[in-house]
């Protein structure tokens, strides 16, 4: 195909060939930032000496990455191509995660903790900007317009699985090979995601007239932002739950949760009430913390986490696209995509900075956040919604 047309290949069936490159590239793409989860911390406490504040921090500025390239998004993949914007970003990232390699190889002397916390920032930067154009745009560019809905979910469910497949094969590495193979594993990961996105032809499109370098456009939906603060509410409640000393058996049960999850809104919530599956899932994401505290190796737990999980995002998700206006798709992927990681990243931060080794003060926050939430989205957010979708 002639990359200058500006024709769009038609595809009847959503699951072609250009579609599954991109959701499999949603997949290694997280994989290759979620693989580190259980893994930098210890290895910042245990090989670097770090402190668990340091950790926290080290950790959460992370969060802070994610919004620094989000205003020029739009810019960038008009000014540019699409495709060339992703793969850049997606290099970045491989780059900066192999830094780890070089820090963790010079073992005479420990690491600034500055140079973490750029290392940490530049990579949700890269990531940030990546994933954005990734879901924002190349995802949907890859199916019709009556597909779109169905493209947006299922291809987040990809990415979604990796919050389970990456810590499981981190933690597999690690205790089997050691640090250094986990870091090459999470550029592998990154690498193939380039070659994956370069395998897609993306055909060129006119940029418009009126361009800004910096606009909200696919990045921040502004009249979701109940919801963004929502879901980043419940995700916080799941990076706490991550912060605790797992092995991969846990990441491999969350995985299973994961997997009944996509049976479970197939076959008992396709008619179901609007409000059910995000109560329903909060109300399993607080049984998992209440059976935690009961009985701490239950194989129980990460199956309700994961099954909860999957079931609330995936109502957050079609919530924001439900919420957005015409041509904000893609703003509103951004905005669910901030949420998600923002959450999870500041959950991860407070367990490790704030509750280190405090298991029972952890697991009783985690439990009233879930309670104040159940709450605040029975008498407020899913109201908010109703009187404020546009789809």
């Amino acid at each position: 195909m002639n990359k200058n047309k500006q024709e769009t290949p038609v595809h009847i069936r959503l699951w072609h060939r250009e579609f599954w490159l991109m959701a499999f590239a949603s997949l290694l793409l997280t994989m290759s930032v979620y693989i580190l989860i259980p893994i930098m911390p210890r290895w910042l406490m245990e090989v670097e000496n770090f402190t668990p504040e340091e950790t926290g921090l080290s950790m959460g500025v992370f969060a802070l990455g994610l919004y620094l390239l989000g205003a020029q998004c739009s810019w960038l993949v008009q000014h540019y191509r699409r495709n060339v914007v992703c793969m850049w970003a997606i290099f970045a990232v491989a780059l900066d995660v192999a830094l780890l390699w070089y820090i963790d190889s010079l073992r005479t002397e420990f690491v600034e903790f500055w140079i973490i916390l750029l290392q940490r920032f530049a990579l949700g930067a890269f990531f940030g900007l990546a994933q954005m154009v990734l879901s924002s745009t190349l995802i949907i560019d890859t199916c019709e317009s009556s597909q779109r809905t169905e493209a947006n979910q299922s291809a987040t469910w990809f990415s979604r699985l990796a919050l389970a497949v990456g810590p499981m094969v981190g933690l597999g590495v690690y205790e089997w090979l050691g640090f250094h193979w986990v870091v090459w594993i999470a550029v592998g990961c990154a690498v193939l995601t380039v070659l994956l996105v370069k395998a897609v032809d993306f055909p060129f499109r006119t940029p418009e007239d009126d361009l800004h370098v910096a606009s909200l456009d696919r990045f921040f939906l502004t009249h979701g932002t109940v919801l963004y603060l929502h879901l980043m509410w419940i995700c916080m409640v799941v990076g706490l739950l991550l912060s605790l000393p797992w092995d991969a058996v846990f990441y491999a049960l969350m995985l299973g949760g994961f997997l009944l999850a996509v049976l479970v809104q197939h076959f008992l919530f396709p008619n179901a009430e609007m409000k059910s599956e995000i109560v329903s899932g909060q109300m399993l994401l607080l049984a998992a913390v209440f059976v935690l505290m009961v009985s701490p190796d239950s194989p129980v737990p990460p199956v309700l986490v994961g099954l909860s999980v999957g079931v609330i995002a995936s109502r957050f998700l079609l919530f924001f696209i439900k919420l957005s206006r015409h041509c904000q798709r893609g703003t509103s992927q951004s905005t669910y995509f901030l949420a998600w990681e923002t959450g999870l990243t500041l959950g991860i931060a407070i367990g490790y900075g704030l509750l280190y080794e405090q298991r029972e003060i952890l697991l009783f926050v985690a439990s009233s956040l879930i309670v104040v939430s159940l709450l605040v989205y029975h008498l407020f957010t899913h109201s908010w919604f109703m009187n404020n979708k546009n789809r």
